[in-house]
């Protein structure tokens, strides 16, 4: 209960910081000011799916059972945030800005979405690992900055803020529920891909 508690609270904070970029003219501020989701992750201890799915080879099968329940959390704290503000004096804008945003991620091949979703969880697992073990407190957020903000400027798919974009720009359907699983199968490689690597070559040094 208190894992499936964090990933709706992750849900959340990663639909916050969609929030703030989906309201920003200009692209590379909305990007910066994304990085409030993951600071928020990070500092209060939250359970993203995109995050924890980067170590799942250093835990237990116990470990791995408990991603679908995050990504379920995450889910429904996403559905939550967005149905909320599309109740609100917010709601038409971010319904028209999150729908051109939908068109495009909804109009590429899957082999497109997967590659940017790798590409994504390349960038979470350099911030949340830096978070984690860079010992300067700016190094730990400058970390999270860099990882966040490039991840967005270029455009790579997040599942759980996609989840979120989903639900304001009222796109849910079969095609998007099957892009959806596309970008988390793509967010899960790309997760462990930097962890693996980072294994095998400590591996061949040695």
């Amino acid at each position: 209960m208190s894992t499936f508690l964090q990933s709706i609270l992750a849900g959340i904070s990663i639909s916050l910081g969609g929030t703030v970029f989906l309201m920003c003219e200009n692209k590379i501020t909305g990007a910066i000011f994304f990085t409030v989701g993951l600071f928020c992750v990070c500092v209060f201890g939250f359970s993203l799916f995109t995050g924890k799915v980067c170590y799942v080879f250093d835990n237990d099968w116990r470990y791995a059972l408990r991603l679908p329940l995050i990504w379920l959390g995450n889910l429904l704290g996403a559905l939550f945030t967005g149905m909320l503000l599309l109740q609100t004096r917010l709601g038409p804008a971010l319904l028209e800005k999150a729908g051109d945003v939908c068109r495009t991620k909804l109009s590429q091949e899957y082999l497109s979405a997967f590659i940017l979703a790798f590409f994504c969880d390349i960038m979470i697992y350099i911030a949340v690992e830096g978070y984690k073990n860079i010992p300067h407190e700016v190094g730990k957020y400058l970390a999270l900055f860099f990882g966040v903000t490039v991840f967005v400027i270029c455009g790579f798919e997040h599942c759980v803020a996609n989840m979120f974009y989903f639900t304001v720009g009222e796109a849910w359907n079969l095609e998007a529920v099957i892009y959806l699983v596309v970008m988390t199968v793509g967010n899960a490689i790309g997760g462990v891909f930097l962890p693996l690597m980072r294994r095998f070559a400590a591996k061949t040094g040695a």
